[in-house]
């Protein structure tokens, strides 16, 4: 089982960048899909998270109206599009896997992926 985490790099503050994580080695039909970051120096924090049929998601407060998850089933694929990136979106970005939305806004999953860096220049 591994997810795939991609995408992270080096922009400057305002600009964007979009992650994605693929899912292989199992299905996760019926899984939500989440991110979540950790700056250095700091705990992990919850990003986003969407639910199996994409109908449903939830977002961190200091990533509303910035950040959009959206996920591709066909392609066990869930993205992360990062818009008007700030300084403090610094941080290694990783997905998740597991059975509900209120698990993974609360921090635990059942799966985790590698993280990609992102850092943004202020």
């Amino acid at each position: 089982v591994q997810l795939q985490a991609c995408g992270g790099g080096l922009v400057q503050a305002g600009g964007s960048l979009r992650l994605s994580c693929t899912a292989s080695g199992r299905t996760f039909s019926g899984y939500a899909m989440g991110w979540f970051r950790q700056a250095p120096g700091k705990e992990r924090e919850f990003v986003a998270v969407i639910s199996w049929s994409g109908g449903a998601t939830r977002y961190a407060d200091s990533v509303k109206g910035r950040f959009t998850v959206s996920r591709d089933n066909a392609k066990n694929t869930v993205y992360l599009q990062m818009n008007s990136l700030k300084s403090e979106d610094t941080a290694v970005y990783y997905c998740a896997a597991d059975r509900t939305i209120a698990t993974i806004a609360t921090g635990r999953a059942d799966y985790w992926g590698q993280g990609t860096q992102v850092t943004v220049s202020s």
